[in-house]
């Protein structure tokens, strides 16, 4: 679950008429922190990425998923899924199973937590940009 006071960040900055990327962005900028405090790893900058829009979409931010076969992979489904569940009804505070939760997070915790670092983000933002020209 994000936290409370990134939501209400995120449903601000979509009230001031904000792109739903800019107000994703609140989410995914609390993902990378939890990397970088250790409460989780990721595989790589890409990881941290999907997971805070994951939330995001979730939250009810309308952030449409990828295009299958454009530059995307079968998460696409997940990604169509969380949409779903947050334009129909946001999630406000329901927890999923108490052993899959354990066992997932159990699971991330063995992930490097160096991925998020900012050597890793700029090598992403860097790519990314590239990709774009």
């Amino acid at each position: 679950m994000p936290e409370k006071a990134v939501t209400e960040k995120a449903k601000e900055d979509l009230r001031e008429g904000k792109s739903p990327s800019t107000a994703a962005g609140e989410f995914v900028h609390e993902e990378i922190e939890h990397v970088h405090e250790g409460k989780h790893g990721a595989r790589s900058p890409q990881q941290a990425i999907a997971i805070g829009l994951s939330k995001a979409r979730v939250a009810g931010v309308p952030i449409k998923p990828p295009v299958p076969g454009k530059s995307t992979y079968k998460a696409t489904n997940k990604a169509q899924k969380d949409y779903q569940r947050g334009q129909t009804a946001p999630v406000t505070g329901e927890k999923s199973a108490t052993r899959r939760g354990k066992s997932s997070l159990q699971a991330m915790k063995k992930e490097p937590k160096n991925t998020a670092s900012h050597a890793a983000l700029s090598r992403h933002a860097k790519a990314a940009a590239g990709k774009q020209k």
